[in-house]
């Protein structure tokens, strides 16, 4: 595939004179629309902007590339502009930008579109032919220029540029040139690793958000003056279509230093402890020397991965590991875009309970008895109503992207108002009917909704998968949707109805909880808590505990909530205690620390344990589900009952009994920190 290919007649415009950032744009939206690029021109400007936001695209020296990958895009391509007075496009010099190539590209876009694409881009840091596009007297001129360039055939020292036609053998090598230097990464610009010299000098990442031009433009620029300064470079490229050459275990371990130019997130866990100079993809394009000079010197900072990072990258290599932590990965997409609607409007119906009275005439009323409980219920329902169809919508995104979400929040829909086909026994109030009418599926219908969704996708998309290219737009904007919301509907009707009954069946059971069984299930929810601290086994016990909020907050509350969040108080609390009383086995910064950890305990953050947990795991977590695990049998032996699902102590008076609740987080804590201030090591002198 040639430049050319992309970059129609129609798609390029000289002479303009657009005033703003804005008008540029625009301008050249148009011409992306004129070359028949686009379904959707809004959708795709918006998505260029929003690349803008992000950073600049331009690059500096009179070049702009404003670029992104959108749905609004049936198939790739280019537009270019040329404004012989420049206009200010927020370059990273400051000056104007006269030359403008925009690029758009469609979601899931081909390897080799986005390679000829990124070629184009880096073929334009060449001043002698960046000033001949702007010179250029006519589109056909223009065009040509292109042409030659890509095929080598560009040369500044002979009149109009174009070097004479080489002999046919050489031309039909060039064909497919682009892209096949950008698919070796160039390696003819980069210094060879050898038996002498077996590992790299230094390794860089790069990336942009949209991972198109900017992420091979600083991979090229850095590759290049490597070459030149006799360095030994490899270089990972987070591109639209994934990682290349990703950096390997061994070539990390003896680098000098790390490069990371990259406006997107990348894995950084993998380089803790190594050298790292951190920037932005256009300093690997603009200031690539600098950067290698830097790295070469021994002067960078040695870089610390944080807890996030460890998560990040735990995540990440999930992606192609087994079919349970594939599960494991999309259930927590769902769960982590639920938690913020169940936060919410949990803590909004629990203020609305707060401020009403019970009135023993309308006891049903109660959380709506006056206007400012009603509105602050309304409120509050209307949040935590999101929350099955968020949970079953972005499980199905995380497996199907943008096309699973519709069919997944329709999932997650259908089984919170339990619709099913009629004539089941098992419909509302136990009778038979014909109406689409039942028990709500709860948690569990919206979890099965939420991976039949995005399976349901990923078959249609391998059944259309065989259509002409001309339809690719009406696939992903028109069929995928639709068929995936009739399908995925349909069968869930049926699913609901044996979700419908292990749902009920399960509140039926944890309503009937007390006295020994009560004791058990919050000695093990709290010891979950405590487990990970913020893994999946404590989010596996809070979603639990979430789940039956719903059905409680009319009997005062959820007795599994309020072992749970007592016990997830528990860790952070216990910390303080451990640094308090045993100050000789903990650092300064630890028992700093341990202060710091008074106020996340409080405030139900059971995060702020897992540094002390991660650097004594043998100790510190056996300690801290100990405590957990008594806090939580201690609450469920008493009854207690929580109507809330987050906020900590701020919350603590939703509960039926907030003093003792408190007691009971108190003994939780100072068991767990005794035991782990007396387990822990003294300090070596």
């Amino acid at each position: 595939m040639q430049i050319t290919d992309l970059l129609k007649p129609q798609s390029v415009l000289l002479n303009a004179d657009p005033v703003t950032k804005a008008d540029a744009i625009y301008t050249l939206g148009e011409l992306m629309e004129k070359g028949g690029n686009l379904i959707d021109k809004g959708e795709y400007l918006a998505a260029v902007f929003a690349r803008e936001e992000s950073g600049s695209t331009g690059l500096g020296d009179g070049i702009a590339t404003p670029h992104a990958k959108s749905a609004g895009v049936k198939e790739a391509g280019l537009a270019a502009m040329v404004v012989p007075h420049g206009v200010d496009f927020e370059a990273l010099d400051g000056q104007p930008s006269r030359l403008f190539f925009m690029i758009a590209a469609p979601e899931g876009a081909a390897d080799t579109h986005v390679e000829v694409l990124s070629q184009l881009a880096m073929m334009v840091i060449d001043p002698d032919f960046k000033e001949a596009l702007i010179a250029a007297p006519t589109v056909e001129r223009f065009l040509e220029l292109v042409t030659a360039k890509e095929q080598g055939n560009f040369d500044p020292s002979v009149a109009g540029f174009i070097k004479t036609a080489e002999p046919q053998a050489e031309e039909a090598e060039v064909s497919d040139a682009s892209t096949a230097a950008v698919a070796t990464g160039t390696a003819a610009a980069v210094e060879k690793v050898t038996v002498e010299n077996p590992h790299y000098d230094v390794l860089a990442v790069t990336g942009c958000p949209t991972g198109i031009a900017h992420t091979y433009m600083a991979a090229e620029s850095l590759e290049r003056k490597a070459k030149e300064m006799g360095i030994s470079l490899k270089v990972e490229k987070n591109g639209a279509s994934g990682v290349k050459d990703a950096l390997t275990a061994e070539e990390i371990a003896h680098a000098k230093c790390i490069i990371v130019a990259s406006d997107r997130q990348v894995e950084m866990a993998r380089f803790n402890g190594k050298p790292m100079i951190q920037t932005k993809v256009a300093n690997g394009i603009n200031k690539a020397e600098e950067l290698l000079t830097e790295a070469m010197a021994g002067t960078a900072a040695v870089y610390q991965a944080s807890a996030a990072d460890h998560e990040a990258a735990e995540t990440a290599a999930s992606a192609s590991d087994s079919v349970g932590r594939q599960i494991y990965k999309h259930l927590m997409n769902g769960v982590s875009h639920m938690l913020p609607f169940v936060i919410g409007g949990g803590i909004l119906i629990a203020l609305a309970f707060l401020f009403d009275t019970l009135d023993p005439v309308n006891p049903k009323n109660f959380g709506s008895g006056n206007p400012l409980s009603a509105f602050l219920m309304q409120i509050g329902g209307a949040s935590f109503g999101f929350m099955l169809p968020v949970l079953a919508g972005y499980i199905a995104y995380s497996i199907a992207e943008k096309p699973g979400l519709v069919s997944g929040f329709v999932a997650g829909a259908i089984a919170s108002s339990g619709a099913s086909f009629g004539g089941v026994a098992y419909a509302a109030g136990g009778e038979k009917t014909l109406s689409l009418v039942g028990v709500s599926s709860g948690f569990l219908g919206a979890l099965v909704g939420g991976f039949l969704a995005g399976g349901v996708i990923l078959v249609l998309r391998k059944l259309l998968a065989g259509l002409p290219r001309s339809l690719e737009g009406i696939r992903s904007i028109l069929l995928l949707p639709l068929l995936g919301v009739l399908v995925t509907g349909f069968i869930m009707l049926a699913v609901n109805i044996p979700m419908s009954a292990i749902n009920t069946a399960l509140n039926d059971f944890l309503a009937s909880l007390s006295g020994s069984s009560a004791v058990l299930l919050g000695l093990l929810v709290g010891g979950m808590m405590a487990v990970d601290m913020g893994g999946p086994v404590n989010k596996a016990a809070y979603v639990f505990g979430t789940s039956t909020l719903a059905s409680t907050v009319s009997t005062g509350g959820s007795p599994v909530m309020a072992a749970v969040m007592a016990a997830g108080m528990v860790p952070p609390l216990a910390v303080f205690v451990a640094t308090l009383f045993f100050k000789n086995k903990f650092t300064e910064e630890e028992r700093n620390s341990g202060i710091t950890n008074i106020v996340m305990g409080l405030s139900f953050i059971t995060e702020g344990a897992i540094p002390f947990g991660a650097a004594d795991p043998a100790r510190a977590i056996p300690s801290f589900i100990v405590g957990s695990a008594l806090t939580g049998a201690l609450v469920g032996l008493s009854g207690i009952k929580l109507m809330a699902p987050h906020g900590g102590i701020f919350v603590i008076g939703l509960t039926n009994n907030p003093i003792l609740y408190l007691v009971y987080v108190l003994i939780g804590a100072v068991v767990s920190g005794i035991i782990f201030g007396f387990l822990r090591k003294p300090l070596s002198k």
